[in-house]
């Protein structure tokens, strides 16, 4: 006799989802992956140097931005002003250059400085227009690459040069070492014969050359009456 079949039950395991496709936005997976490679070691040297080497503090993540107001401020100005008031600074003052603008560092307060001594210098209200920004405590500042390391992202522009795009250049890189500030330029060496740049001609020179620039920018646009007439045909003159 042929015995029946066992009735016990044997566990089936379900069957497997399928895998699918790890989502970008799932935990494991972030949307933007972190920095590998070239860039990042090369911002790891970048931001090495200038904690380091400089003592200057550096915001985190990329790009490498150095925090302004703590050890230098900075007067943001026209490449082209800046250029004339470089024999202001002394040999170790370091100049930041990004497209048309110029940035020279100086000693850390400067900036909130600045509106009174425009206003010592009387510039008066003209001194809104000149085009010169001051970033103190709480800004921050693209960092240029340290003397000798290439350039990560936009390819920088000749500093003697303008134009609107570019990475930003040291002109006159900072030297090694923690006494850079010693040779930005500050309101205590007004008067003084030591060897510490004057900020009080430096601010004077900058706003001489925007305002020189201003009018000669003024003075190459056409007049209005140049492109048309002065007076109706039936108008007396004015003098008549």
């Amino acid at each position: 006799m042929v015995g029946s079949p066992s009735t016990v039950p044997v566990p089936v395991p379900s069957p497997r989802a399928p895998r699918s496709p790890r989502s970008p936005h799932s935990p494991l997976s972030p949307r933007r992956p972190p920095e590998s490679g070239d860039a990042a070691r090369h911002r790891r040297l970048w931001r090495h140097w200038y904690e380091n080497e400089l003592g200057w503090a550096t915001a985190p993540g990329a790009p490498v931005r150095l925090v302004v107001g703590r050890r230098f401020d900075v007067l943001d100005v026209p490449a082209e002003a800046g250029r004339g008031a470089l024999r202001h600074l002394g040999p170790g003052s370091p100049v930041a250059v990004r497209g048309d603008r110029m940035r020279l560092l100086v000693a850390a307060g400067s900036a909130e400085e600045l509106p009174g001594l425009l206003e010592w210098l009387e510039w008066g209200p003209s001194a809104l227009d000149l085009d010169v920004v001051a970033l103190g405590a709480g800004a921050l500042m693209d960092a240029p690459p340290p003397p000798g390391a290439g350039p990560l992202g936009p390819r920088p522009l000749n500093p003697g040069r303008s134009g609107s795009q570019g990475a930003a250049v040291w002109l006159r890189p900072p030297g090694a070492g923690r006494e850079v500030e010693a040779s930005l330029p500050t309101l205590s060496a007004v008067g003084g014969g030591g060897g510490t740049p004057d900020l009080v001609r430096l601010v004077d020179t900058v706003a001489t050359h925007v305002h020189r620039i201003r009018l000669r920018r003024a003075c190459a646009q056409p007049f209005p009456f140049r492109e048309g007439l002065t007076q109706a045909p039936d108008q007396p003159l004015a003098f008549s």
